[in-house]
């Protein structure tokens, strides 16, 4: 047990202040503070001394220098028991600090806030981490709140231990501190290493904020929890059960190529983090019914992301089939009202989510892979027509569709459609004349109608033999999109040539494994 007799306290966030301050009235702890904080302290009719009366040195540097004093850190870092320590603090005049009250100031929120440069750089606290961390190193004699929410839990504390604190509090709050302040400098890195667009520091630091524990990972053998980089993953459940982790790397490929669609504009299907069906249809029922008829069996139990607002017509038919998710751009009260009949199915606003700005991490073997994400934006200039028959700009709108497409399904991939709906996809597959083969079969099973509309398809990267270019074409494909580097490209051109195939390099290649 520890008694607490004196506490320092400066803090950005004023908020439950008062709290906080009618608690250390009560076990009669004296109070120490500077700046804003001291003058609010008085403002709310607590005594409280001013640190450079305390300290007998004014604040310089305009604020920047106020609790670097030897005065303070003594007294926080004093070793109750050790004789040396107390004779330096006898030497010097110098007080035990029992109890730092410390947050930072909001450096997160000022990058939010603005892009000025030299105001981010004022909002870097020196002296409030520099409190914690001698504070929290000390644990075994000092007591460190860095965080609102533990106001209640000192006060609980106190009750319990009649105005002392446990080692077992202590150490919980250390070790929340030193937590507090790596993820404080982790983001000031952050934002340095953006700026000098150094991607691939010596040394990097990743940081989130948790935003639930989730029942289990992939298997429920598996521990799993879901953070957020900006306190907030910008989705939004308005129904049903908790998501699982199966369910999140679902709706992360379902938005990653919804948010790649033109604006307002498209229906995704995804399973198992694979793309099903993918339609740009403008009318968006129309959109859902060609996305789920390029595979109705895998969107059973699947994921649909409407890249638009959802109302109640659409809703009529969403409801027909068994679905795990609907992720949608806003929904109509009436749409939502007759979805939620169905008290499990998760309903998630994804509105806030305008772009999205990934990083790929991928840990094993006690390391990581880290990588940026394929956001790459396609343009014109980024494909060559290398076939003698050329396209017509309808072709080569849904050949880039389709490529588009494709860079989200597992290699290898490929995607076959027409006017702006997928038709087959084959993903996965260790062979990519495999992937063709799955593709057509789709496409012959769901789609067996006749029509006159052209097929294309894409592929993720080069083929390296012509049997799979064969393959598509026997099934139908007249126009091909597929990245260059093969040593039998021209092996390939001069089929497509033979053939009267439309053939298009793209200059990029686009593997997702």
């Amino acid at each position: 047990m520890k008694k607490i007799k004196k506490a320092l306290i400066s803090v950005s966030s004023k908020k439950n202040l008062s709290f906080i301050l009618k608690i250390l009235k009560k076990y009669n702890i004296q109070l120490i503070s500077s700046g804003g904080t001291y003058k609010e302290i008085k403002k709310l009719g607590f005594n409280c001394i001013e640190i450079s009366k305390y300290t007998g040195s004014k604040e310089i540097l305009g604020g920047r220098v106020k609790t670097l004093h030897p005065k303070i850190h003594a007294g926080i870092l004093s070793v109750r028991n050790n004789k040396s320590h107390i004779k330096d603090l006898v030497r010097n005049n110098f007080e035990e600090i029992d109890l730092v009250i410390v947050n930072f100031y909001p450096f997160e929120k000022t990058l939010k806030d603005t892009n000025n440069h030299k105001k981010i750089i004022e909002n870097i606290d020196i002296g409030g981490p520099a409190l914690v961390r001698a504070a929290a190193k000390n644990y075994n004699d000092v007591t460190v709140l860095t965080d609102l929410n533990q106001y209640y839990e000192l006060a609980n504390e106190l009750k319990s231990n009649n105005g002392n604190t446990t080692m077992n509090f202590r150490q919980k709050m250390a070790e929340q501190a030193f937590t507090e302040t790596a993820y404080y400098d982790s983001i000031i890195t952050n934002y340095l290493n953006i700026k000098s667009k150094n991607i691939f520091p010596n040394k990097k630091i990743f940081y989130g904020n948790i935003v639930e524990k989730l029942r289990y990972g992939e298997n429920p053998h598996q521990d799993a929890a879901i953070y957020s980089l900006n306190n907030e993953l910008k989705i939004n459940q308005l129904n049903g059960k908790k998501l699982s982790y199966n369910n999140y790397n679902d709706i992360f490929s379902a938005l990653l190529i919804s948010k790649s669609l033109p604006k307002n504009t498209g229906t995704v299907i995804v399973k198992h983090a694979n793309p099903c069906g993918v339609s740009i249809n403008k009318n968006n029922i129309k959109s859902y019914k060609l996305a789920l008829k390029s595979d109705p069996v895998s969107a059973f139990g699947g994921i649909v992301s409407c890249n638009f607002k959802i109302k109640k017509k659409l809703a009529i038919e969403l409801k027909k089939n068994f679905l795990e998710v609907i992720i949608c751009n806003g929904i109509d009260k009436d749409a939502l009202n007759l979805l939620k009949y169905k008290k499990n199915l998760r309903i998630i606003d994804a509105t806030k989510l305008s772009t999205i700005n990934l990083q790929n991490i991928s840990s094993s073997l006690d390391g990581y892979l880290f990588q940026t994400a394929d956001t790459f934006t396609f343009s014109n200039s980024n494909f060559k027509v290398v076939s003698k028959r050329k396209p017509n700009s309808q072709t080569l709108k849904n050949l880039i569709f389709a490529f588009n497409v494709c860079r989200y399904v597992k290699s290898n991939a490929i995607v076959l459609a027409n006017n702006g709906s997928t038709l087959g996809i084959g993903s996965g597959q260790p062979s990519r004349l495999d992937s063709c083969e799955i593709a057509i079969n789709k496409m012959k099973k769901f789609h067996k109608e006749k029509s006159n509309k052209e097929i294309v398809a894409a592929s993720d990267a080069f083929f390296p033999f012509v049997d799979g270019v064969e393959s598509l074409v026997q099934a139908g494909v007249s126009a091909i999109i597929q990245p260059s580097g093969s040593i039998r490209d021209k092996e390939i051109i001069k089929f497509a040539n033979r053939t009267g195939t439309v053939l298009v390099f793209s200059k990029t290649r686009h593997f997702k494994h």
